[in-house]
Parts: C-alpha cells; sequence; structure tokens
C-alpha cells in the first residue's frame, strides 16, 4: 500500500511538471485575490480617513469664523468707548489739558 501512494504522489507530481502554465496560473490567481483584498482594504482606510479629514476641516473652518465675528466685535470702536468710559473712567482730555510731545 505505501508504494501504491508513492507511485501516486510521483504521477501527481509529473503531472504538475507536465502542466506548469496551469500551476502558474493558479498561483497568479491566488495572488491576485490576495492583492485585490489588500487593495479593498487599503482604500476603504484611507476613504475614512478622508472623511475624518474633511471632518476636521469643517470644524475648523467653523472656528475661524467665530474667532474672526469675536474679532470683529471686540475690536469696534464703540465697543472700546464705551469700556473706556465705563469701566477704566477715562475721559477725553480738554484742549487746555492736551500736552504734545516731540522727538528730536
Amino acid at each position: 500500500m505505501s508504494k501504491s501512494q508513492l507511485n501516486l504522489t510521483r504521477i501527481v507530481l509529473l503531472d504538475l511538471w507536465h502542466h506548469k502554465w496551469v500551476l502558474l496560473m493558479a498561483f497568479i490567481v491566488i495572488a491576485n485575490a490576495i492583492l485585490v483584498v489588500y487593495t479593498s482594504h487599503s482604500s476603504r482606510k484611507y476613504t475614512s480617513q478622508w472623511d475624518q479629514l474633511l471632518q476636521e476641516r469643517d470644524r475648523l473652518d467653523i472656528e475661524w469664523r467665530n474667532l474672526l465675528l469675536e474679532e470683529q466685535s471686540q475690536s469696534e470702536h464703540s465697543r472700546v468707548t464705551r469700556i473706556a468710559t465705563k469701566e477704566l473712567e477715562m475721559k477725553r482730555p480738554l484742549p487746555n489739558e492736551e500736552v504734545v510731545v516731540r522727538v528730536p
């Protein structure tokens, strides 16, 4: 029985050796299938990262707009004048109280 198994193994190996192109094609098909799976996985991963980056960009854009609005409201002349007069108790000097400083 052992001899028949050895002959069968030898026959299969010889048959594969005579049809090398079939074996090569089988390896190519398997390698192609593995590459398709890897490419699909990479594509999904990069698409997910792209979506996260777009969300982050949108969030930063909204924050930037809010900061611009805050800057505009903080720098209004009427607001500065109001804070100076009410909180700091500042007032405009009279013309005779003004002092002009000149640098030589």
